[in-house]
């Protein structure tokens, strides 16, 4: 069990966690529309004090990481018990550990900007105009709500 958390549940969550997401076109309260980015909860928005920064929700992104976690966790232990033993090659080993490296690597230079902003649970409530599932190599493009739905500004 604890090789199986360390060889494959682990890597597993991370780059689960990094390429398959869900981003959401929201209103804030007293604030600019804008596009969050998390499953199942919006852990990191954009900032809106400078344009590279971002605003990133720690409980958000715990309850995010744990459910993904959990997903792994009892997949493969569903596998490895019912179905078949599952043993872990050296080789699969290291490569899930070296892409799962590269995304905390990449993780740690972004979150370490200083213009980030970082809060214990998100500092307000939002409107969700749209949403959707987003694998990490695929373009956002920002959804103009105002030019779609012209009908419901001029009521």
């Amino acid at each position: 069990m604890k090789s199986l958390l360390f060889k494959l549940i682990l890597p597993l969550t991370l780059i689960s966690f990094a390429s398959i997401t869900k981003w959401w076109h929201a209103l804030p309260i007293d604030g600019p529309d804008t596009l969050l980015y998390g499953f199942p909860l919006a852990f990191v928005g954009e900032g809106w004090h400078t344009s590279m920064s971002l605003q990133i929700f720690v409980a958000e992104l715990l309850i995010d990481f744990l459910t993904y976690f959990s997903f792994w966790l009892l997949l493969i232990l569903y596998i490895d018990h019912f179905l078949i033993k599952v043993h872990m090659h050296k080789i699969v080993t290291i490569l899930l550990w070296l892409i799962s490296g590269l995304i905390i690597s990449g993780a740690t230079l972004i979150a370490s900007d200083s213009n980030n902003l970082f809060y214990v649970k998100r500092p307000f409530g939002f409107e969700i105009m749209e949403t959707r599932y987003k694998l990490v190599w695929q373009k956002t493009e920002r959804p103009n709500y105002y030019k779609d739905h012209i009908e419901d500004i001029k009521e």
